[in-house]
């Protein structure tokens, strides 16, 4: 106990005084959301990996999977690692970067607002926002929760309120710049802490090849009758576990505070940077959360009765108390990391996209903006942890399922027009709002109207990777059928990438003299 005390208290003192330490670099707006738009790759690449992975996945979709899928539960991760990181810096990263800074967007409403020139993407985009990140917000301090339990044996409600003010204190004081440099800090002990708590779990059972050759000889006839196939290469359901592929990594691409990353990246060379670091990162981070999870019916847990979220609790309460305590503090920084990331961009954007532009006339007061941002923080912390509260009492939903409501909305709304938006200058606002109306409706009758559903639709998971992927349709079908964009508009917007810079020969080839 009193080992898992200093980390915590040691843990807590740094996040706060990071986040004293930065105040100087929030004091407008401009800095506050983005850092001044002057953040170095390793930063912006941990920021990105902190954000996308958070209790959520460690407790929640790695006990759940894991336990579905077994071993081959490992092939999320790698998707994270490909599809959301790698392939995500790729397409999105340059191009994000380039163009948000020509059309002076902060948010991804203020991105739509001026590259369709219309007001009502903005206001609509916004609304989505606020909806449903604050589910996705509530459901990081359930998983949380769990562990502390496991450790120190204390209220729920003592939990969620520790980590909210703590969180809330970090990112009211330093902004955009303390966030990442805790990120930065979180990160290194994520990576570390999930190698370590691996390699003890598997010691459990007598070392991987033991492990494995146990989890062989585990048979679920509910799940398959095919002998080993929680050990195998694809698992019992392959076609399921493709769709929390597509839902945990194409989701990415259109979660508002993932993109945003994009939006504060220093220059051209720390974009290829970063998008190692953070590939690396999700191997080993994601990787091993989901290779972790899938030897989850090594242990006695009765599912039916404590849900798939006591799995990993339960996987780690039987380890030492140094390494308890790591995977605590392990767990506590993927939540705060993502917390803080998740309260940065809903009151960022309800404070630019929805007040200011109503009720503040003078546009130019950025003390009272900054304000209004640091206040909305506070609310959004203090409603999500209410809502978690709530949610924990009643039983409501397991964690991946308020996740995948989330994720399956929100991406299901903004990946298609973000990307089309980036690249195709045909893409209409028509079809925009088409894809909003498609991803946000298809989620919530899912929650509510869920047994008229198809069966493999019901799950929140599958429903939100139809929903990505129906947006990638539907953005060009609308965008064809309907008025093509004003040419002066698409061209204005797209002269950012036609611009001609001057680069020195270390980074671009020279002509023969």
């Amino acid at each position: 106990m009193a080992v898992k005390i200093i980390l915590l208290v040691l843990f807590f003192g740094l996040m706060v005084g990071v986040g004293i330490v930065c105040r100087k670099k929030a004091a407008d707006v401009h800095g506050f959301v983005l850092g001044g738009r002057n953040v170095g790759p390793w930063l912006t690449a941990f920021a990105y990996g902190t954000s996308y992975f958070s209790a959520v996945i460690f407790v929640g979709y790695a006990g759940q999977f894991g336990w579905k899928f077994g071993v081959a539960s490992t092939w999320i991760g790698l998707g994270n690692a490909m599809i959301g990181s790698l392939l995500a810096w790729t397409l999105l990263g340059r191009r994000t970067r380039i163009m948000t800074q020509h059309l002076r967007s902060a948010t991804m409403p203020q991105f739509f607002e001026t590259r369709f020139d219309s007001r009502g993407l903005k206001f609509f985009s916004s609304l989505i926002i606020f909806v449903f990140l604050i589910p996705y917000t509530a459901s990081l301090y359930n998983g949380l929760s769990r562990l502390f339990g496991m450790a120190f044996d204390v209220d729920y409600t003592v939990c969620i309120v520790v980590m909210a003010v703590l969180t809330a204190v970090y990112v009211i004081v330093g902004g955009y710049v303390a966030t990442a440099v805790n990120d930065f800090i979180q990160g290194i002990i994520m990576l570390f802490g999930i190698v370590a708590i691996v390699v003890s779990v598997l010691k459990i059972n007598g070392g991987f090849a033991g492990s494995l050759d146990a989890l062989a000889r585990v048979t679920d006839e509910a799940a398959s009758a095919t002998p080993g196939v929680f050990a195998s290469f694809f698992g019992p359901d392959p076609v399921g576990l493709f769709s929390v592929v597509i839902l945990t990594s194409l989701g990415t691409w259109g979660l508002p505070q993932m993109v945003q990353k994009f939006y504060a990246i220093k220059s051209e060379n720390d974009i290829h940077k970063g998008t190692v670091i953070s590939t690396v990162f999700a191997i080993v981070v994601a990787g091993g959360c989901y290779f972790l999870g899938g030897f989850g019916r090594l242990f006695d847990i009765d599912v039916g009765a404590q849900g798939y979220d006591a799995i990993i609790p339960e996987m780690l309460s039987r380890l030492s108390p140094v390494i308890c305590g790591v995977a605590l503090i392990l767990v506590l920084s993927a939540s705060m990391s993502t917390l803080s990331s998740l309260v940065l961009t809903s009151s960022s954007t309800l404070t630019l996209d929805f007040i200011a532009p109503v009720l503040m006339k003078d546009r130019d007061n950025e003390k009272k903006k900054l304000l209004i941002i640091r206040i909305f923080i506070a609310v959004f912390i203090a409603v999500s942890a209410v809502i978690a509260v709530v949610q924990y009492k009643l039983n409501v939903t397991f964690i991946a399922q308020l996740m995948g409501l989330s994720w399956g909305a929100l991406a299901g709304s903004f990946l298609a027009p973000f990307l089309y938006g980036l690249y195709w200058k045909r893409t209409t606002k028509q079809a925009c709002a088409a894809c909003f109306v498609w991803g946000s409706a298809l989620m919530l009758a899912n929650m509510f109207f869920k047994p008229y559903f198809p069966s493999f639709l019901q799950s929140p998971i599958n429903c939100g990777a139809l929903a990505m992927l129906g947006g990638m349709v539907i953005v060009p079908l609308v965008s064809i059928v309907t008025r093509k964009p004003d040419a002066e508009l698409t061209d204005s917007v797209f002269a950012c990438y036609d611009k001609k810079v001057l680069a020195p020969v270390k980074d671009v080839l020279g002509e023969e003299e």
